[in-house]
């Protein structure tokens, strides 16, 4: 009785470290669904989180590799106003197509990444202080760029990237079809990788969970996916922005869990020494980690200066923070070396659930950032209490 006992205790602590995040997140939807009589819950709501939060979980992405290496990004708020305000003057005030306001913030946000990447890499100036002076430089290059002066209204195309949806692409009368079926699609991909990484693991008798417990989880997941793609789908169909979070999640993922330069990040995370002696070249994968970092803000800018429909010189401030919140509400560990692509997508949610429901609740700004704060102070206790009784168990 003593070892069946044990035995579930320890399988109990195991679930609760890989999938605590998740149950969080379904229980502070729940809550807010009680507390707003629904309305978080309504089909215009939950596509209005997505596309409201998407320049978060873009930046969260890649804020997730530089935190695996132990480093930080503290610029991410002023390349997102900088990239912003390159797209503005070119689609604005110089009128060209909105295409090209795109493709130079990006390269805008590439000369970014390879100019803090330099500093940090080659140079050896720790990640905080050549951020912490991007953060300033950045800035200051965005009111150069603005005049000190807002720009808008911009092109249709470009508020397209996010105000745009998919929808009627196959059908549907009162929801859309396209966005059912990928949605579809993707959750039969996920449990043929349960199955087949199951399968997997018995074979070369590595410990599993137990079976009730992993059709379970498989089970609940394909219900929420379902019952979120439903509502997108009877809303105005697939947001534009929601199919590049999903390439960017797949993308990445495959990155940091199927790909040389993963392990490789992740090795520096655990052990930055060991790391350059088992052969990994470090300066260029922190240097290639910040230049990859600055494309990513120049995506998320122009998905925010979209969405606002305006490039002003305060743009992006703490947006930094943001990022790193959902990275360490996503399980990503201070110390480097721990963390997901999808934890830090989880995470960004927790804080976006939060915000919209507080916000339908009529709650102050004020106290909102308290209890962000509390809820990031707690996750990375969390994390370390689970830590500590891994150890000792």
């Amino acid at each position: 009785m003593s070892n069946t006992f044990s035995t579930l205790k320890g399988a109990l602590r195991t679930n609760l470290r890989q999938g605590g995040l998740a149950i969080a997140l379904v229980v502070i939807v729940i809550f807010f669904a009680i507390v707003t009589n629904g309305q978080i819950l309504s089909s215009q709501n939950v596509s209005n989180i997505i596309v409201q939060n998407a320049y978060v979980l873009v930046l969260a992405i890649g804020m997730l590799f530089a935190i695996l290496m132990a480093d930080i990004d503290l610029s991410v708020g002023s390349v997102v106003a900088l990239t912003g305000a390159v797209a503005g003057v070119v689609t604005v005030n110089h009128g060209l197509p909105w295409w090209a306001g795109v493709i130079a913030a990006l390269i805008t946000g590439l000369v970014v990444g390879v100019w803090q990447g330099f500093w940090i890499a080659f140079v050896g100036i720790p990640a905080f202080i050549v951020t912490l002076a991007g953060m300033l430089i950045f800035r200051g290059l965005t009111m150069i760029v603005l005049h000190n002066l807002s720009i808008s209204p911009f092109p249709s195309g470009f508020r397209e990237i996010s105000s745009g949806y998919l929808n009627g692409l196959l059908g549907g009368y009162g929801y859309d079809v396209f966005t059912l079926l990928v949605v579809a699609i993707a959750l039969a991909a996920y449990v043929f990788s349960e199955v087949r990484n199951r399968r997997r693991s018995i074979a070369n008798e590595v410990p599993v969970s137990a079976a009730g417990t992993w059709i379970a989880r498989m089970v609940l997941v394909c219900l929420i996916g379902m019952a979120f793609a439903w509502k997108i789908a009877t809303y105005k169909g697939t947001p534009y922005v929601l199919l590049i979070l999903a390439a960017l999640i797949l993308l990445y993922s495959f990155v940091a869990g199927r790909t040389v330069i993963g392990r490789q990040i992740y090795a520096i995370g655990g052990n930055k020494e060991a790391a350059a002696l088992s052969g990994v070249k470090v300066q260029w994968v922190r240097f290639w980690v910040f230049v990859n970092n600055g494309v990513l803000c120049a995506l998320a800018g122009i998905i925010f200066t979209s969405r606002l429909n305006m490039a002003g010189p305060k743009a992006g401030q703490g947006f930094e923070l943001d990022a790193i919140a959902a990275c360490f509400i996503g399980g990503a560990a201070v110390t480097g070396g721990v963390g997901t692509v999808v934890g830090a997508i989880v995470g960004g949610l927790v804080m976006a659930v939060m915000n919209n429901g507080m916000s339908l609740l009529g709650v102050g700004i004020d106290y909102q950032q308290a209890i962000k704060g509390l809820v990031v102070l707690g996750a990375v206790a969390f994390d370390l209490l689970n830590k500590r009784r891994a150890v000792t168990a």
